[in-house]
């Protein structure tokens, strides 16, 4: 028996949401709909610029620990905030909401906790303006044996390859983690990562035991067409997963494969669609579901995250679950 069913390791963010329409984004110089990093002096730009802030721990796999946690796993995160104002808020909130904050704030030093900025359009697309700050200094010295060793299943965040102390922490919490007998796997977390860290990535699909990506990310990674990238990935990986929004999930592992339908939903804010679907789908695979299951637990937490304002779930999940017949 594992100490944790679940330890995510990423970006401590906190997440600071705001509304702001098409003219707003335009004027600010804000890319719709995508995560783009931005530097100090910027991110104040931004932050001031933001009316009735909404403020909420964040960062990918953090938010996907917080829908684990929420279906009753143990969990842990493995990340790194600053001895400040923010960082105490989000050490707090995430042990608050069940999910182990493993490393405590680091005291001194000059980078502020992380924060981004996320501006929420009518339609729902949410442009994120990520200031990286102390959690681009997330290093192998914050990976305790204790805590990634002690990982039925290790999640990886693809944006940790940003940074080379990010990598080599990534690296050796999956070295750890496979060594003690668990399994690990990684978000490509989105397109443009994945053009940065192409060779590292398919180097990750070849050496993990599961990938999650959408469509535009897996693309990306082979430069090729979905059918022919997944073929391609289904052929180096042990477990592929393939998200096409308001299509459906594609799930490969060796000669099994299974076509998910997804229910199309307006949504209130697309925020944290992707990692609840990472959360749905993990607690699948941590339960021992069946691919399909697994699939349609990723599809329903995706569907609660984006009717509401905010990246993690308010429903009761294992309620939304039984009412779906998934468990």
């Amino acid at each position: 028996m594992k100490k944790y069913e679940v330890v995510g390791i990423g970006n401590a963010v906190v997440d600071v949401f705001s509304s702001a329409d098409d003219s707003f984004l335009e004027l600010m110089g804000i890319e719709k709909g995508i995560m783009q990093l931005v530097e100090r002096e910027r991110g104040e730009l931004l932050y001031a610029a933001m009316t009735e802030r909404v403020q909420a721990p964040g960062g990918s796999v953090a938010n996907t620990l917080a829908g684990l946690g929420s279906l009753g796993l143990k969990t842990a995160f493995i990340g790194r905030v600053h001895d400040d104002a923010l960082g105490q808020f989000y050490a707090r909130a995430m042990a608050e909401e069940g999910t182990d904050f493993v490393n405590p704030p680091v005291r001194g030093g000059e980078l502020p906790t992380s924060r981004s900025m996320i501006f929420v359009a009518p339609d729902g697309e949410r442009s994120m303006n990520t200031y990286l700050g102390i959690s681009s200094e997330l290093g192998p010295e914050d990976v305790a044996e204790t805590v990634a060793g002690q990982a039925a299943i290790l999640f990886l965040e693809g944006y940790l390859y940003d940074k080379p102390k990010g990598k080599a922490a990534f690296e050796r919490a999956a070295k750890l983690c496979r060594e003690a007998g668990g399994q690990a796997g990684i978000a490509l977390s989105d397109p443009f990562c994945v053009n940065r860290h192409r060779a590292d990535f398919r180097r990750l699909v070849r050496d993990l035991d599961y990938v999650i990506g959408n469509q535009h990310e897996w693309e990306s990674l082979y430069q090729t067409d979905l059918d022919t990238a997944l073929e391609q990935a289904a052929a180096d990986a042990g477990l592929v997963v393939c998200t096409r929004s308001g299509e459906e999930v594609i799930v490969i592992c060796g000669t099994e494969r299974a076509v998910v339908p997804v229910r199309r939903v307006v949504p209130v804010d697309a925020t944290g669609a992707g990692d609840q679907f990472a959360a749905g789908f993990i607690y699948g695979m941590a339960t021992g579901q069946a691919l399909a299951t697994s699939g349609r637990m990723g599809c329903a937490a995706a569907a609660e995250v984006i009717s509401h304002f905010g990246a993690r779930p308010e429903a009761d999940m294992k309620a939304l679950f039984r009412k779906e017949g998934l468990i």
